[in-house]
């Protein structure tokens, strides 16, 4: 029987446990935290859409980071085997829009509570408050960790310690030190999930809701990312479903500089929208331009578009020029922000980064360079799109390596 030894108590620590002692493991599972699960008691708005309900192509379709790696841990669980083993466990499920898994409570506490009742209904030793200073390695091999007041040997060692998103949930790190400490490289870490900083004031803007709109990034005139949906304004720029979207594919890159681009009406061909502009101009002809926007605007949006459009607040519509009419034209359809940066990786949702994929077996998140020693979750080099894909990609991991730790010679 293997003595297994997990560090962090998050989605991916608890199903790595469940996974090793329902194999025939002795585990003990080190949190240093006061209670298990804290951040996911914050995902989903404390709801906690803990997988999607979908097929495994869709689901490699929202994985932005290494998705190959994945796909022998995902084989192993999909998110469907997942929902089918909370169900046997007396966790009631729900399915909304987007394929979104949620407990039927709506409440976050009930995953970690079915959760911490299969481990402890397996033998599982919980150690709260036990926070983990180093790892234990000899001769190439991981043989147990280290604790503020006394060394614990284990036969196996599996590092669950998140990212370096939400720190006040745990998520500061340890896990990046105990990869380099045994030897493994780091992708960088960074925000993923996150909202973006744009140039100017957005005092008047910050709360509105933009639904329905298309939006692109360029770098210079390169496209570099585009899709449709729905964005938030907020004190510093923007945020929101698309722009979370947006942060992952572009927190590679040098932001500062790039252009964030919002189609206003994506629906209305550039001729379409003229037409509607000129009819609505011909039917107010004797009023101010600044009060004749209401019909295609928010309130709040309209002293940014007629500042864009260089056209006199107060000049009558029937004296705005074909000229002026094409400028308010190309702003309604490409109001352009410069970036300044993304929100810090301490806000993003997810952190992106992490330990190498290169240097972790996909099949059973061991470590090609310590014998022994396993990783899951969002220590790893992997990050997904919202939607449940991100859980699902740490109970997945978690399980693989709580399997292989469990069996392993």
């Amino acid at each position: 029987m293997n003595r297994v030894g997990i560090i962090g108590g998050g989605a991916a620590g608890l199903m790595a446990a469940y996974a090793a002692a329902e194999n025939g493991a002795e585990v003990t599972l080190h949190e240093k935290n006061e209670k298990l699960g804290k951040k996911i008691y914050i995902t989903g708005k404390g709801r906690c859409n803990l997988t999607n309900d979908c097929d495994e192509r869709e689901f490699f379709a929202n994985v932005v980071s290494n998705p190959k790696f994945l796909m022998s841990s995902v084989h192993r669980l999909p998110p469907s085997e997942l929902m089918a083993l909370f169900t046997a466990n007396g966790l009631k499920l729900k399915t909304e829009r987007g394929n979104r898994v949620f407990p039927v409570s709506d409440k976050a506490s009930d995953v970690t509570k079915c959760l911490e009742a299969m481990l402890r209904s397996r033998g599982v030793k919980i150690l709260l408050e036990s926070e983990i200073s180093s790892l234990i390695t000899e001769n190439g091999r991981a043989i147990g960790l280290k604790s503020v007041d006394r060394n614990l040997f284990y036969d196996k060692i599996i590092v669950c310690t998140g990212g370096i998103s939400y720190p006040s949930t745990g998520s500061t790190g340890d896990g990046y030190r105990f990869a380099r400490e045994a030897g493994h490289s780091l992708t960088e870490p960074c925000a993923a999930l996150t909202g973006i900083d744009l140039e100017g004031d957005f005092t008047s803007l910050a709360g509105l809701t933009l639904k329905n709109v298309s939006v692109s990034v360029f770098d210079k005139d390169r496209r570099v990312f585009s899709d449709f949906g729905e964005l938030l304004f907020t004190h510093t720029g923007v945020s929101g479903p698309v722009v979370l979207t947006a942060s992952s594919f572009i927190n590679r890159m040098h932001v500062n500089g790039m252009t964030f681009s919002i189609d206003l009406k994506p629906a209305l061909s550039p001729e379409t929208l003229d037409a509607r502009i000129l009819s609505d101009f011909r039917a107010n002809i004797n009023k101010n331009f600044a009060n004749s926007l209401g019909g295609l605007l928010p309130k709040s949006l309209i002293p940014t578009v007629i500042e864009r459009s260089g056209i006199e607040p107060y000049k009558k519509l029937n004296a705005i020029t074909h000229a002026e009419r094409q400028k308010l034209l190309s702003v309604l359809k490409k109001l352009d922000f410069a970036i300044t940066s993304l929100r810090p990786v301490e806000e993003g949702i997810v952190t992106a980064g992490g330990v190498n994929v290169r240097e972790i077996n996909p099949a059973t998140m061991e470590s090609r360079i310590v014998k022994g020693l396993y990783f899951a979750g969002e220590v790893i080099d992997v990050d997904a799109l919202t939607g449940g894909f991100n859980l699902q990609t740490a109970f997945s991991t978690g399980y693989a390596a709580g399997v292989a730790a469990a069996s392993a010679e």
